[in-house]
C-alpha cells in the first residue's frame, strides 16, 4: 500500500485525491477543513503557516476512516458525532435524524411568537432534542417535555440538554398509543414522520442508508397519521388558546390545514421556509 504523507499538505492532498469525482472541488475543500478543525483541532491558518508539520499516526488513521465513511455516503454529521442547530452544538448519532434548516425556522417562529414566560411545552418525536433544547434555551422559564418512542434518542436528547446547559423532562411513549403528560400545555410542537414509504426510491443514499426510518417514514395509505393523532391529543391536553405547531411536508400543507380546521383549531397559519416551500403550520385551540 502506498504510504501517505502525513504532513498537513500531504493529508490535504490525500483527502482531495480520494474524494475527487464524488464531490466538487469546493465541497472537498470544505470537507477537508472540517475534518482538520473538528477532528484534529488544526485550523486553516495553522495549515497555511506550517504546511510541512505532521500529524500523528493515530490522527492519520482517524482521517482515513472518516474519508472511507464519506466514500460510503455516510453523512458528515454522523462521522463527526455532532452538528450545529440554531447557533448551538448538538450531538447526533444514527438513532436520530440530523436536524434540518427548516426545523430551525420552526423554532424561530415559536421563539419570536411565544413571548410569555413560564410556558409549558411538549416536543413530540424529539429525536436529538434539537427543538426541545432550543425552546428551553430561548423561552423564558419554560417547562419543556421531550417525548419520543426511542429511549436511545431520549438519552441523546438529555446529553444535548446538558451540553447546552438547559433542563428538559424526557418522556418515553408511542404517540400513536398514548400521551403520558398529565398537565395542560401551552404549546405542542412536532416534526413527525412525513415521508411516504413510496418516496424511498427517490431519496439519496446518505439519508436512506443511514438516518432512522422510524423517524422518517409514514405509510402511503395514511400520510396524515401522526398529525391527526397529535392534534387529537392537542384537543385534550392544550390549554384554551394553546398552540399546536407542526413541521410538514410541502405536499400536504393544504391537507394538514384542512385537518386542523375540521378538528376545531382556529387562527391557522401556514408558513414557507427559506426555499419558498410550505413547511410549517400553526393552529390555536
Amino acid at each position: 500500500m502506498k504510504l501517505i504523507d502525513n504532513s498537513y499538505k500531504g493529508v490535504e492532498r490525500y483527502i482531495e485525491d480520494k474524494l475527487n469525482g464524488m464531490f466538487s472541488s469546493s465541497e472537498i475543500a470544505a470537507l477537508s477543513n472540517t475534518l482538520f478543525v473538528e477532528q484534529l483541532s488544526i485550523s486553516r491558518q495553522q495549515r497555511l503557516i506550517e504546511p510541512t508539520s505532521r500529524i500523528t499516526e493515530g490522527d492519520l488513521l482517524l482521517i482515513i476512516r472518516s474519508v472511507n465513511r464519506l466514500l460510503e455516503n455516510e453523512p458528515l454529521d454522523y462521522i463527526l458525532g455532532n452538528t450545529e442547530f440554531y447557533g448551538a452544538k448538538f450531538k447526533v448519532g444514527k438513532e436520530v435524524l440530523i436536524p434540518r434548516p427548516e426545523t430551525e425556522e420552526l423554532c424561530e417562529w415559536i421563539i419570536t411568537e411565544e413571548i410569555l414566560s413560564d410556558l409549558k411545552v411538549a416536543d413530540i418525536g424529539t429525536g436529538s432534542g434539537c427543538i426541545a433544547v432550543t425552546l428551553a434555551k430561548h423561552l423564558k422559564n419554560a417547562t419543556v417535555y421531550a417525548c419520543d418512542v426511542s429511549t436511545s434518542a431520549l438519552g441523546l436528547a438529555k446529553e444535548n440538554a446538558e451540553l447546552n446547559s438547559v433542563s428538559i423532562s424526557t418522556k418515553a411513549f408511542d404517540v400513536l398509543e398514548d400521551f403520558l403528560i398529565e398537565e395542560k400545555l401551552d404549546i405542542i410542537v412536532s416534526n413527525p414522520p412525513y415521508v411516504l414509504e413510496s418516496d424511498k426510491a427517490e431519496m439519496e443514499n446518505n439519508v436512506l442508508n443511514y438516518e432512522p426510518h422510524l423517524a422518517l417514514f409514514v405509510e402511503d395509505n395514511d400520510p396524515l397519521l401522526f398529525y391527526r393523532k397529535i392534534a387529537e391529543y392537542g384537543l385534550n391536553h392544550l390549554k384554551t388558546k394553546g398552540r399546536l405547531y407542526f413541521e410538514i411536508h410541502e405536499r400536504y400543507a393544504d391537507e394538514v390545514q384542512s385537518l386542523l380546521v375540521e378538528m376545531g383549531f382556529s387562527n391557522i397559519e401556514v408558513r414557507q421556509d427559506a426555499q419558498g416551500k410550505e413547511r410549517m403550520v400553526r393552529g390555536v385551540l
